[in-house]
């Protein structure tokens, strides 16, 4: 009967690791917000699997759970970040300057995403920023929860928490899935201030 209750035990620590492994790698532990992976680019993280047939069941579910309706790699590659350049979290409370220049790219957003990974809830109509604003230079555009006087590009983080960003690059340019990182000079993101202070 002891020898029993030890394999018993064993077994139920076995579906406990099982299944917390299983709930972490698809994403759906609660607050666990990563949909990024192991590509790199200046603090933004991406996986090209995202919408190829390469992809492993776990990161499925996890871009399923996060609410992506991703394309295949040759038509999109995404990246998100939750952190400005001096690691900090987003948060709707501060205001950042996001800037950068042409994209290889037939054209790219990046879009704001509140913590539960939707839109945030509000009439602004400024959620992004994109290509048909940015002209072919470098470009800048202003976050915060307020429109900025005198800013060219605004994307709105009213009502979006511990937001996030998406990075979309459509239509990729030859090479830039196999040297993304020598190719995407993607946007820096600075925090200028919060709740009134300077940075």
């Amino acid at each position: 009967m002891k020898r029993l209750f030890i394999w018993l035990g064993f077994a139920l620590i076995g579906i406990g690791i099982g299944a917390y492994s299983a709930l972490a790698m698809s994403g759906l532990l609660p607050g666990d917000r990563r949909t990024g992976g192991p590509i790199e680019v200046n603090g933004w993280h991406g996986d090209f699997a995202m919408g190829s047939a390469e992809a492993s069941p776990y990161f499925r579910a996890r871009i399923a759970r996060h609410g992506l309706l991703a394309l295949a790699n040759t038509e999109a590659v995404y990246f998100t970040r939750l952190t400005d350049d001096s690691g900090r979290a987003f948060t709707e409370d501060c205001t950042y300057r996001i800037s950068g220049a042409k994209m290889p790219a037939r054209w790219w957003s990046v879009t704001l995403y509140n913590e539960s990974n939707f839109l945030p809830s509000n009439t602004d109509d400024a959620l992004s920023f994109d290509a048909s604003r940015a002209g072919d230079g470098p470009w800048s555009a202003i976050i915060s929860p307020q429109r900025p006087s005198g800013a060219e590009g605004w994307i709105s983080s009213k009502a979006g928490g511990d937001f996030d960003l998406t990075f979309r690059l459509y239509v990729p340019d030859d090479g830039v899935l196999e040297s993304p990182v020598e190719m995407i000079n993607a946007p820096r993101v600075e925090r200028l201030e919060c709740g009134g202070d300077p940075a």
